[in-house]
């Protein structure tokens, strides 16, 4: 039976080159220069550590700007909120997200049921399979996922005949 999955990833190699490309532009910009700013990248969380708010806040443009010019989709970017010490340091994460979270899921199920095409899907873990018997029916689902508007980046994988 014909069947895909609906799967949420970043390419973590690209998240990694968007870290270095952000600590290379640190190290360059004179308004950061010894200014004790720095970007981490931990697995899937990115940690910016500087003196105060407004430096906090220009690493973050820094790192978001980068990864949406290396193809990442800002929907698999969750920003936390800056913490400001008394002493005037202040540290943020900004966290990747992988897979598709379990209402999601649902909500994208729910959306393919009321499509009213022929096709079943199954949640698995952090994705979605599609079956159905016709192919065309698997396209025509594929192109509303793409159309329609949901909180993370949908992409496509698995194709089966």
């Amino acid at each position: 039976m014909p069947s895909f999955d609906v799967v949420s990833k970043v390419n973590s190699m690209e998240v990694e080159n968007a870290v270095h490309q952000a600590q290379k532009e640190l190290l360059n910009r004179f308004d950061l220069k010894g200014a004790g700013a720095e970007i981490v990248l931990e697995k899937n969380e990115i940690k910016l550590k500087a003196t105060d708010a407004f430096r906090i806040k220009t690493l973050v443009e820094i790192v978001v700007g980068r990864l949406s010019k290396r193809g990442i989709s800002l929907k698999n970017v969750d920003q936390g909120e800056a913490e400001l010490s008394p002493l005037g340091h202040a540290r943020q994460v900004i966290k990747i997200k992988q897979g598709i979270e379990g209402a999601v899921a649902k909500e994208i199920s729910g959306f393919i049921r009321g499509l009213g095409v022929k096709v079943t899907a199954a949640i698995q873990g952090d994705e979605l399979r599609v079956t159905g018997k016709n192919r065309d029916d698997l396209q025509t689902v594929m192109q509303a996922l793409r159309d329609e508007e949901f909180p993370t980046a949908l992409s496509f994988t698995n194709f089966r005949d």
